[in-house]
């Protein structure tokens, strides 16, 4: 009887090879990027909302946008310290349209546009010793690429003027009693929560939009243009919806009801703040007036609770509403209440607790709701950061970084062949506004064109052809004029994709013959190994390859320019190769090649292979760098007839 192939495991040795091949921090990979291969698009009026007529070029006040761009995250790439990314800062959903007043007759002045964002976050946060107050403008990035604002309007109430300053009224304010930015400019805000300072779009407080995109318990309305929070109970930990500059992450509003326990269940995270209204210990505010600050308000802004009469704010009343001003709320954990028992979230709107991301235990931030998803104080982080702030947006990466994902009109092109009655369907990753070619090989080396000028489908185009051949290259030939900020310079023009259409025997069946991962070899990276298991009785014959310098053809950068190849069982070597053809055995291998499905290598090259007959047991193929070289690698395993 003969063996079979049961398992394969590819393993490494060294952490820093894991980290550097496959990340699993998860400020690098948590970013949102298959929708950025769409076109940003906007609702310019109620109108075209309720007509479905979306654009993707537009022109009002600050917000110019003559050539489509691509929306939100673009690239991301990290070092030891930081991770970039790049992103247009429009959202995935359509956004808009805007208005100023709630009749909806008044378009707001500005539509967003193409910032061209890059922005950092570092890897290891660290815990602020002295708080730091958020700031105007982003403090953080979604991880939609959209830009993260704090709570306030950066308006605050003139207590000689006896206004609230404004961008009509040329007032400064005293800073004292500032303006809440949902409450008081939620009027102008999208479906999406949603509006732009400038032109830069971003969100203050619960972001329905993309909670939906991520399907993080909220519904969508297509009759309205609405989204709505689900009546169903919540069955699973909210997503990362984004990172504050301090690299700590923000979740959505629902987490696990014990905070280091994740088989506690999942419930709303309840804020830690609550109106100044005479109940649970705080100071009614509609009786006492606006004369004393609330004690975190005092810390905040380094003065007493008890205001002077030049800085007393305005009477609650029907203008100015209690709930107006941040000012206007206090920390439950300053009345004697205890966090954990009384409430899930502290003075910073975060707590230190187990994740789905985060197994061991992080500190993270919570979107604020009530029960109906109405955006509850303080939205997402309160007035201070919880670690020290040391990301931001920078003009340039100015280290050394490796790649992890691209988005857009370069993101990664794979390719799907399927067998069917009538021939091969093929089906690819595209982007709006490409075009394509479609190539076929027997080998996997030389390609004949078989289809160009093909117009991309959206995120996804499909291809049926009557012509059946091993492989099938996509290549992206060419991209639509578009907005080029914030893709890093990257066109994706020539980008390519191949698959392997799998010969299917006329019973029907199939079975596993190949598997393969690309490792960086030799450095901090070590030797990769390639670890599996043959159970059964008698012989199983498998070839091995480790593939170096012949990557480059496939515009892989960096590859190992010699690599040598050794199989072990247990600690006794049982087979090696170091230059596949170089000893005289090259044109069985080549053969071999050929009858394995495996793409050829070409004859001289110093890509490494073998092929063992193999007994039942365990073995482990080891591939190291000649003389100490390191780079890019292909480890490969076929299961040979």
């Amino acid at each position: 009887m003969k063996s079979s192939l049961l398992i394969l495991l590819v393993s490494f040795l060294l952490a820093s090879l894991l980290a550097a091949q496959t990340p699993s921090d998860p400020r690098i990979t948590q970013w949102r990027v298959e929708s950025s291969v769409h076109y940003a698009r906007i609702f310019p009026t109620e109108a075209a909302r309720a007509a479905g007529a979306s654009v993707t070029t537009w022109s009002r006040g600050q917000g110019i946008q003559p050539l489509p761009t691509y929306a939100g995250v673009q690239q991301v790439s990290y070092s030891d310290a930081w991770v970039y990314v790049r992103s247009s800062g429009l959202g995935y959903h359509v956004m808009g349209p805007w208005y100023l007043n709630a009749a909806r007759t008044q378009l707001f002045p500005n539509y967003p546009a193409n910032t061209g964002v890059l922005y950092r976050i570092p890897r290891s946060p660290v815990a602020a010793t002295t708080p730091v107050l958020t700031g105007g403008g982003p403090i953080g990035l979604f991880v939609d690429g959209v830009a993260l604002f704090d709570n306030r309007d950066t308006f605050s109430y003139s207590a000689a003027n006896k206004s609230d300053a404004e961008p009509v009224n040329g007032l400064r304010g005293d800073g004292v009693w500032n303006r809440d930015a949902y409450i008081n400019e939620g009027v102008t805000f999208d479906a999406a929560f949603a509006h732009q300072a400038g032109s830069t779009y971003h969100y203050h407080a619960n972001t329905p939009a993309l909670r939906h995109l991520l399907d993080d318990h909220v519904e969508y309305l297509a009759a309205t243009g609405t989204y709505v929070e689900s009546t169903d109970a919540p069955t699973r930990h909210s997503p990362i919806l984004a990172w504050a500059a301090d690299g700590y992450p923000l979740y959505g509003p629902y987490g696990y009801a014990s905070a280091t326990d994740a088989t506690s269940g999942v419930r709303r995270m309840i804020s830690g703040y609550v109106k100044r209204d005479g109940t649970v210990g705080t100071t009614a505010l509609a009786t006492t007036g606006r004369t004393t600050l609330p004690a975190w308000a005092a810390r905040a802004q380094g003065r007493s609770a008890s205001l002077d009469a030049a800085l007393h704010g305005p009477t609650v009343d029907a203008t100015y509403v209690l709930g107006r001003y941040l000012e206007d709320y206090d920390y439950l954990g300053d009345l004697g209440r205890t966090q954990g028992v009384d409430f899930d979230l502290d003075a910073s709107n975060g707590r230190f607790c187990v994740t789905p991301e985060f197994p061991q235990g992080t500190y993270a931030y919570f979107t604020s709701i009530e029960i109906n998803g109405t955006p509850r104080f303080p939205y997402n982080l309160g007035r201070w950061f919880h670690g020290t702030p040391a990301g931001g947006s920078v003009t340039a990466i100015a280290e050394t970084v490796r790649e992890y994902v691209r988005g857009g009109q370069a993101r990664l092109i794979v390719v799907k062949a399927e067998l069917a009655a009538s021939g091969v369907t093929l089906s690819w990753t595209s982007v709006e506004g490409g075009t394509y070619a479609i190539a076929t090989s027997g080998d996997g080396v030389t390609f004949t064109t078989l289809a160009e000028s093909l117009p991309s489908g959206g995120g996804t185009t499909n291809f049926a052809t009557v012509t059946r051949a091993a492989y099938y290259r996509v290549t992206l030939t060419a991209v639509a004029s578009f907005d080029t900020d914030g893709t890093g310079g990257l066109t994706g023009v020539g980008g390519q994709g191949t698959a392997q259409a799998a010969q299917v025997g006329s019973s029907g069946t199939v079975r596993l013959v190949n598997l393969s991962t690309r490792v960086q070899v030799g450095g901090a990276a070590g030797s990769p190994i390639a670890g599996f298991v043959i159970e059964g009785t008698g012989i199983q014959r498998v070839l091995v390859r480790a593939v170096g310098p012949t990557l480059a053809t496939f515009a892989v950068p960096g590859t190992l320019s010699d690599p040598q190849l050794a199989l072990y069982s247990g600690g006794t070597v049982v087979a090696s190769n170091d230059d596949w053809s170089a000893s005289g055995g090259g044109t069985a291998l080549a053969a071999t090649f050929t009858s394995a499905g495996a793409f050829a290598l070409p004859t001289g090259s110093k890509d490494a292979a073998l092929v063992a007959e193999l007994t039942p047991g365990a073995y482990t193929a080891v591939v190291s760098g000649a003389a100490g070289a390191t780079g890019m690698a292909l480890v490969e395993l076929y299961v040979l007839p």
